[in-house]
């Protein structure tokens, strides 16, 4: 294991303690029950490539620092970007008046509700730095765009590939938090996520269809794109291949196949069937207009069978690499990992330190995150992750023990509702099972059913060796509007007798 990075100088340059005191001591004057004070610098940059050219670039910072508050027992929350006390003081002083407004609005609307936080240590002066070996903003813009159009050329040079299309994302973030109970917290992250597709076209039909690679986005630095964590060369190998019988494979019939779902598929529908839905603010039904509630309510918590027995499935913000790993939460709250289903039933959710305090849990799982310094922290995803069995079969095994089925690789669309439940998942590719082998592609393929349904099919789960680190950038929440990244892990697993819709014929084609 490399040795820890230390903190960016240029970012423990800033005054963030002389900012952060400013800030609180004027909460603190006004009477302030709770304030934390939390500065912010994320660093996003993008490239992108079209048939081995350039197409694009970006390189943004966001840097900036928020005030939150309670007082009176009402949230108040006010941002700036001016780096003097007095305006970090000026900030501290709106945030105190958006509580006092927040507490007559509330009044207005007759409920009685104050704001309380679940109690946490105090951990004063900590550190916290990410896992990686090179920061990907250390590395010259020209090798990155070089690598991309060497790989980008590979795909192109490949029979029946008509476009290649690339993309590499990094970002750097780095937070200071404080509060009034003590808690003061330093930390950096970096992540990275890059992307090639390959685009074949039937020049007689005009029909076309695409495929990507299945390298999920990752907590690690440029050493994922040129080490050893993961096969470029094999896969930018085959994606041709794969693609060209892709276009020639037949159109699924429609009905109940057995599946084996591999961990590159497996791992979005751990993010919209659990993920999600294990948020308790969806739960309680604070978080309603984004992306809906959940099933999953609070009084079903230790009596709800998600699925078979079979299941078990961690929240998590320490696993190294994860792309919602952290030291800390922002609202101070050191990083955990917990059981959300144990044995196929609901034992728990995600929390932050107001909707622990509301439903009795005696402390959060450290789940509150801002994705920049001008919106306020919400109860926003861990890595939410299927446990593997401890023997379980490798992917090859579970495949043999199917005599008709698909095996499902890579994410592409979804769809499910506002309560988390109904959902069909299409992907890169399917692979037709017959007496325990694949026997070519399929087409036109989506799984559907309920969460309980799906998760109740479950009848086999693998082992550690097919255990995969998926997750996206873009997980959405909230309004205003917020993103984060999220990994979910999971090994492959077998699903029995799901329905199988054939995606042409379901669009009246």
């Amino acid at each position: 294991m490399p040795a820890p990075h230390a903190l960016d100088e240029t970012f423990t340059a800033l005054p963030l303690r002389a900012l952060a005191d400013a800030a609180l001591a004027r909460a603190r004057a006004l009477g302030a029950d709770h304030a934390d004070f939390r500065l912010e610098r994320v660093r996003s940059a993008t490239w992108r490539l079209r048939d081995a050219r350039t197409a694009g670039s970006a390189d943004t910072t966001d840097l900036g620092y928020a005030v939150r508050v309670v007082h009176g027992g009402a949230w108040g929350f006010a941002s700036g970007v001016d780096l003097t006390m007095d305006a970090a003081a000026r900030v501290a002083a709106q945030a105190v008046a958006m509580a006092k407004l927040s507490a007559k609005v509330t009044e207005a609307a007759g409920s009685r509700e104050k704001v309380e936080l679940a109690p946490e240590p105090a951990y004063p002066d900590r550190t916290w730095v990410s896992s990686y070996e090179i920061n990907p903003f250390d590395v010259p813009d020209a090798d990155k765009t070089g690598l991309l159009a060497e790989w980008s050329a590979r795909l192109l040079a490949a029979p029946g590939v008509a476009h290649a299309d690339a993309a590499l994302m990094t970002v750097q973030e780095n937070k200071f938090y404080a509060d009034t109970a003590g808690t003061s917290t330093t930390q950096q992250r970096i992540r990275l996520h890059p992307e090639l597709t390959a685009v074949a076209v039937d020049e007689t039909t005009g029909e076309f269809d695409s495929m990507r690679t299945l390298a999920p986005p990752v907590g690690r630095g440029w050493e994922y794109l040129t080490g050893t964590h993961h096969d470029w060369d094999g896969e930018l190998a085959r994606i041709p291949e794969y693609l060209a019988e892709k276009m020639r494979a037949p159109s699924v019939e429609p009905g109940a196949y057995d599946l084996v779902v591999d961990p590159s598929n497996l791992w979005l529908t751990i993010h919209e069937s659990i993920g999600h839905a294990t948020e308790l603010d969806r739960a309680l039904g604070y978080e309603a207009a984004y992306a809906g509630t959940s099933f999953a309510t609070f009084d079903r918590l230790g009596t709800l069978e998600y699925g078979s027995a079979l299941m078990n499935v961690t929240g998590d913000r320490t696993a190294e690499h994860g792309l919602a790993t952290v030291g800390y939460d922002d609202e101070g709250v050191a990083a955990q990992s917990w059981d959300l289903i144990k044995d196929g039933t609901l034992v728990g959710y995600q929390l932050d330190r107001r909707t622990a305090a509301l439903t009795g849990f005696p402390r959060s799982n450290g789940c509150a995150f801002a994705d920049s310094p001008d919106h306020v922290p919400v109860q926003r995803m861990a890595n939410v992750s299927l446990r593997p069995a401890p023997d379980g079969p490798s992917t090859e095994e579970l495949i043999a023990g199917v005599e008709r089925g698909i095996y499902v690789v890579g994410d592409r669309s979804w769809s499910i509702d506002m309560q988390r439940y109904n959902f069909q998942f299409t992907g890169q590719r399917f692979f037709r099972i017959e007496n325990g082998r694949l026997t070519g592609q399929l087409r036109d393929v989506a799984y559907q059913a309920t969460t309980t349904d799906f998760w109740g099919s479950m009848a086999a789960v693998g082992g550690p060796g097919t255990y995969v680190l998926g997750g996206a950038f873009n997980c959405g929440k909230a309004q205003p509007g917020q993103i984060a990244a999220v990994s979910h892990g999971c090994p492959s697993a077998l699903f029995e007798g799901v329905n199988i819709l054939n995606t042409t014929q379901e669009a009246g084609r």
